[in-house]
């Protein structure tokens, strides 16, 4: 690794003010490492490294929290990986205003519990919030089963300020909520998964803790998908505001609640009374016959909702098996009443190739997660399915977790879309030289 120590003595000499470490003998599974790693804590800092590696043919990998280091990325090391976790706080936050800017490298716990003084949050309901940041959250447009209710985060950001790959800072968009002055160029970042620029700062609009939550389980008996679909129906047309509407699968539901059948999480959030009424409302006219249905309370709630944020594999806590057990996740897209089909080919592939799924999608939305564990050429084998299965729904699979090993076997983004083109002109207009998250995204951009 004499190249490598070259490598880390001249960006130190180059910037002795930013700490570093030589990153050579960092040997991860999902790769999207660097031989040096760098922490900067401020935007001055991002700025120079970005600088520097666009003039010298540097290429750059962008990590915050960790928790998607095994989402997309045909590179194993990158010359230099760009750490966000130490450059991270509340920039402003405006009370009154209800909007909050914050730098991206600050975890959704963080900020939760920073809102949750003056009653307030950020209505994003991601994975591992104690350590996913909201860059990585906003650069991989991740969002939870509240989503039915709250949107993503391309509806809650308001404003974004980006270092582009040559150090250049833009800003998109502004700090007050009626912002409607040209295009909403906050979009074209978001989800872009750090392929166009360095996020620096972050501004949402924020929304008010609520003044109670229950969460209403509704288990079904074995063969039930039709009572399933016409008891969604019903409830998507009545006059009820549910927060998420989630279906897991029986094995999903065996670990949350210990019943092993399709369940329904149905979350309500208002305030009391209006979430009572909700609850009885569903309890005495919608409520299928042959079904099980509990209530849980607030507080009950909330531990549910906090088991459920980590079910998912990430690229911090999950480790790689020696004997070739491996966990993967998809992020599936189809049509909201389709999720069922989903979860049933879930269901026959567990049984025919013998791989564990636990799996979940919204039925207001059409969003599915599917988490897999197996034995690494069933997981090749079970992803493929799975993706043949949803394009002839009309649908999308995108693997949002898998080892770097198992990358290099399976496009991870599926086909590319027909406005790829447009995409590839994006980036050779705002990263010509690939500095950034080279490889990471679609089509191998």
């Amino acid at each position: 690794m004499i190249v490598t120590d070259k490598s880390f003595t001249e960006l130190k000499a180059l910037f002795p003010e930013i700490d570093m470490e030589d990153g050579s003998g960092e040997s991860n599974p999902y790769g999207n490492s660097g031989y040096v790693i760098v922490y900067p804590k401020t935007e001055e800092e991002i700025v120079s490294l970005l600088k520097y590696a666009n003039s010298n043919g540097k290429k750059i990998s962008i990590i915050s929290g960790g928790t998607k280091r095994g989402f997309g990325g045909l590179v194993e090391y990158f010359d230099i990986l760009l750490s966000l976790k130490n450059y991270k706080g509340v920039v402003e936050h405006t009370v009154g205003d209800m909007t909050l800017t914050v730098r991206p490298g600050t975890t959704i716990k963080e900020l939760q519990d920073y809102l949750a003084k003056t009653n307030q949050k950020i209505s994003l309901d991601p994975a591992w919030p104690e350590y996913a940041t909201i860059g990585g959250v906003i650069a991989s447009n991740e969002s939870g089963p509240k989503r039915l209710r709250y949107g993503s985060a391309r509806d809650i950001v308001i404003g974004l300020r980006v270092v582009y790959p040559d150090g250049t800072v833009i800003r998109s968009g502004g700090k007050v909520v009626k912002n409607v002055a040209g295009y909403d160029m906050n979009k074209l970042f978001i989800g872009s998964m750090g392929t166009l620029g360095v996020l620096s700062e972050i501004t949402f609009k924020l929304l008010p803790l609520p003044k109670y939550e229950s969460l209403v389980l509704l288990s079904f008996s074995e063969g039930s998908e039709n009572e399933i679909k016409s008891f969604a129906v019903k409830l998507l047309d009545s006059i009820l505001e549910p927060v998420s509407v989630e279906l897991l699968n029986p094995s999903l539901s065996k670990r949350l609640i210990n019943q092993e059948s399709y369940t329904l999480a149905l979350s309500f959030e208002d305030v009391e009374s209006s979430v009572h009424y909700q609850e009885e409302f569903v309890k005495n006219n919608l409520q299928p016959t042959g079904t099980n249905l509990q209530i849980l309370p607030q507080e009950e709630a909330r531990l549910f909702w906090d088991k459920f944020s980590r079910i998912a594999p990430n690229g911090v806590t999950t480790e790689v098996n020696s004997n070739n057990q491996v966990e993967a996740a998809l992020k599936v897209g189809v049509v909201n009443l389709d999720v069922l089909q989903v979860l049933e080919a879930c269901k026959q592939l567990q049984d025919s190739i013998n791989v564990k799924i636990e799996a979940h999608g919204g039925l207001g939305h059409g969003l599915c997660q599917i988490n897999l564990s197996g034995e690494s050429d069933k997981i090749v084998t079970a992803i493929q399915k799975l993706r043949e299965s949803v394009t002839q729904l009309g649908g999308y699979a995108v693997v949002t977790h898998l080892p770097y090993a198992l990358r290099l076997k399976v496009d991870v983004w599926g086909e590319k879309p027909s406005y790829f083109a447009l995409l590839e002109g994006i980036k050779e207009k705002v990263d010509p030289k690939k500095v950034l998250n080279s490889k990471r995204f679609v089509g191998g951009i």
